[in-house]
């Protein structure tokens, strides 16, 4: 046993021998002991999104702790499926600094882990592409993401690119940014895991962060990627505000048969990063998992599960 291997396990026994109760005041001394200026900074970040619960300090209010103790205590067997069918030792060591990271606010590992050569998605090392590429952009935005795909691996390097985006305005960004490039397919709709219509749900700080919901005006069109495409597809880049999981639903078929490679964000709850790997595992069980992350060590976000 080497010493990730070693560290990841002691973790997860020290998790084990705790009950509910205890967990829970031993993430809330660990945080008590975090620079005040750094939890406000935490505090501050988790209240403009959604996605991991309200941390107030000033009213009481505990709320991302909570969910991130029932997740390791409910799910903490789940993890360990994942750090076993993780295929590199990078991958085994983020996957214990974020967990170290939720549970003792460890900042060191996660320095450590956090990606600093490649950009997201594209770990070169990894993710291998030629100019027979038929690429789906999930969320993609202004084309961000299309773009450093470009500047990657070049201006031949697909066949062609399909880019689904929910929010008109920057559907527009999107129009313009790739206009100059061939065969790209734009489509202003939504991905999940049914056909339908959804209302839009604004994110004040960041159009980015835009996300589906059942509402009263229903202007979206929503679809499956099953349904929406009908050839081959060899990879899938998804970052879709928490409709990942619906997404990998609505696309068992393409994953199924024509084995794309995936690369999925996995942080947008704290069950994407068990659960995702698990459900493709589930459809196609020949797929190889890997992990990256670029963000903030003080709680890593944007978080990649690269599945090929």
């Amino acid at each position: 046993m080497n010493i990730i291997d070693k560290n990841f396990m002691e973790l997860v026994n020290e998790i084990k021998s705790l009950d509910e109760k205890e967990m829970y005041y031993r993430i809330r001394k660990n945080f008590d002991n975090v620079p005040n200026d750094i939890k406000i900074n935490c505090s501050k970040f988790f209240n403009q999104f959604n996605y991991w619960g309200i941390l107030d300090i000033d009213n009481d209010n505990y709320e991302e702790i909570r969910l991130k103790q029932e997740e390791l205590y409910n799910h903490i067997d789940d993890f360990v499926w994942v750090y076993e069918h993780l295929k590199d030792y990078r991958s085994k060591k983020t996957l214990y600094s974020i967990l170290n990271n939720w549970y003792k606010y460890d900042f060191k590992t996660t320095s450590e882990t956090k990606e600093n050569m490649f950009d997201d998605y594209f770990d070169l090392d990894l993710v291998k592409c030629s100019s027979d590429e038929i690429i789906v952009d999930l969320g993609a935005y202004t084309g961000d993401t299309i773009l450093s795909y470009i500047k990657n691996y070049g201006i031949n390097s697909y066949k062609k690119i399909y880019c689904y985006e929910i929010t008109e305005d920057i559907f527009r960004e999107l129009e313009n940014n790739l206009k100059d490039l061939k065969n790209i397919d734009l489509r202003l709709k939504g991905i999940s895991d049914k056909e339908g219509n959804m209302s839009i749900s604004n994110n004040i700080q960041s159009y980015s962060a835009n996300t589906l919901i059942d509402g009263e005006e229903n202007n979206i069109k929503v679809t499956t990627l099953d349904l929406d495409i009908n050839e081959p597809i060899s990879m899938i880049i998804a970052d879709i505000e928490g409709f990942e999981k619906k997404a990998i639903e609505g696309a068992k078929n393409h994953i199924k048969n024509d084995h794309p490679k995936l690369l999925i964000s996995v942080y947008h709850s704290n069950e994407d990063l068990w659960k995702i790997p698990k459900m493709i595992y589930e459809i196609n069980n020949n797929y190889n998992f890997y992990l990256r992350y670029n963000s903030s060590p003080l709680y890593p976000t944007e978080i990649t599960l690269i599945a090929i």
